[in-house]
């Protein structure tokens, strides 16, 4: 039997979940998968944290060095987060030879070209399926199970903070403020909850699957971003009149043809559309193979289990596989000549703006919209007999730049007070 020694680089929610696992299911993988995994050393400055866990005192590092000059330490697993210490941290690691397994998709996004790089050098392996979606396999399908296909479209929920969120704004009608206050006591969002609301932590992941489903570098200032923190209740309430959820989606579309469209937005899904279902903050991501048709994967995309279970698996696979699998394209930091990425992207849109109850307000929208070829799918005038009105609209697939210079032209009528929400309708 083959025996694997693991280090793990930091003990937080997700580290002391992948030290759980791995030593309560230590006999469990020796019987099934033929392999014995044994947690070597950690690297935790709160040794307290370590012992609590149950980790020998002769087993906890203080620095880097002691861990990479192990020999008994085959495979180093990443939880720290962030950009730096990890960043020196992992290098050292491949530089040493060793397998790194890791969950950091803010570093994996930005320095993956050089990860890869320092991994190739000395044969070592570098896995990171709990960077994205926690623990739902998405890295391993895109790697190991859709090779025969050519991935056209890839759209997820992949982020559970901004899902728990406007799930709890959705059912029980909560104003983002409520909904975020609550997600902050349940733990579900951090203190600072940027990353999550504004959209760069579904940012990060979607840069690294949709470099995997497409074959080729999608680097992160080509990835349009924009976050809920603007969401407003009322929207959501005449989105589902309208027969629309709303979800905080990643979406990346590859024409084979060297153009690609990668955004990150909140979105307006019909009822019966897939993601419509996935609440509070599980994920899910809907795949479409030229080949296979329509595949989505669901499950939790965050948790100490969870992502450790994602975590252990890399471990066990780079524990029973030899040879060490890199990208499939060239991975280098901006992406490859000839590869286009689209900016006016093409969409429907929901456009809510409230004006002065006057005939011929209507007209006068029409014909701004109709002079930049955009046409109207469905409207719902709200508030009659009042002197300011709302109004609002969904639009047939239309340019994001006409969207943006018909809104221009409609804000500087006399008789519109204000253009209140603009929101792209998905498929």
């Amino acid at each position: 039997m083959k025996t694997v020694g693991v280090a793990i680089l930091g003990l937080g929610v997700v580290g002391g979940g992948t030290y759980k696992i791995l030593t309560e299911h230590r006999e469990f993988y020796r019987r099934t998968q033929n392999v014995d995994i044994s947690v070597e050393c950690v690297l935790e400055l709160n040794r307290q944290r370590a012992l609590d866990l149950g980790v020998e005192e002769s087993r906890i590092c203080s620095n880097i060095a002691e861990v990479v000059s192990n020999p008994s330490v085959d495979i180093v697993v990443e939880v720290i987060g962030g950009v730096e210490p990890a960043r020196t941290f992992v290098l050292a690691a491949l530089h040493s030879g060793k397998t790194v397994v890791t969950s950091n998709k803010e570093l994996f996004c930005k320095h993956w070209f050089e990860l890869e790089k320092a991994a190739k050098r000395t044969n070592a392996g570098l896995y990171f399926e709990a960077s994205c979606v926690g623990g739902v396999p998405i890295i391993r399908t895109l790697v190991d199970g859709m090779q025969a296909n050519v991935v056209n479209n890839l759209t997820g929920i992949i982020n559970g903070t901004t899902n728990y969120i406007l799930t709890r704004m959705t059912k029980e009608g909560l104003d983002y403020r409520d909904a975020l206050k609550d997600a902050q006591a349940l733990g579900y969002a951090e203190k600072d909850p940027t990353a999550d609301v504004e959209g760069y932590d579904a940012t990060y992941k979607l840069s690294i699957l949709a470099s995997l489903a497409f074959h080729t570098k999608v680097p992160l200032d080509k990835i349009y971003r924009e976050g809920i923190t603007e969401i407003s209740k009322q929207d959501i309430a005449y989105g589902e009149e309208l027969g629309y959820v709303l979800k905080l989606l990643a979406i990346g579309k590859n024409d084979g043809q060297g153009e690609i469209e990668v955004r990150v937005h909140p979105a307006f899904i019909r009822k019966d559309h897939p993601l419509a279902s996935v609440n509070d903050s599980f994920n899910a991501v809907f795949l479409k193979g030229d080949c296979v048709g329509d595949i989505m994967l669901y499950g939790r995309g965050a948790g100490a289990l969870p992502t450790g279970s994602a975590i252990v698996s890399d471990v066990i696979y780079a524990a029973t596989h030899s040879d060490s699998k890199y990208a499939t394209f060239k991975n280098t930091q901006q992406a490859e000549k000839g590869v286009r990425f689209v900016s006016d992207f093409k969409s429907r849109y929901y456009i809510r703006f409230t004006a002065k109850d006057r005939p011929g307000v209507l007209a006068k929208v029409a014909g701004i919209f109709a002079k930049y070829n955009i046409s109207i799918i469905d409207l719902i005038q709200k508030g009659e007999g009042m002197e300011n009105i709302p109004i609002i609209l969904i639009t047939h697939e239309t340019g994001e730049l006409s969207v943006h210079r018909a809104l221009e032209k409609i804000a500087a009528l006399d008789d519109v007070v204000e253009v209140n929400s603009v929101i792209r309708v998905g498929d």
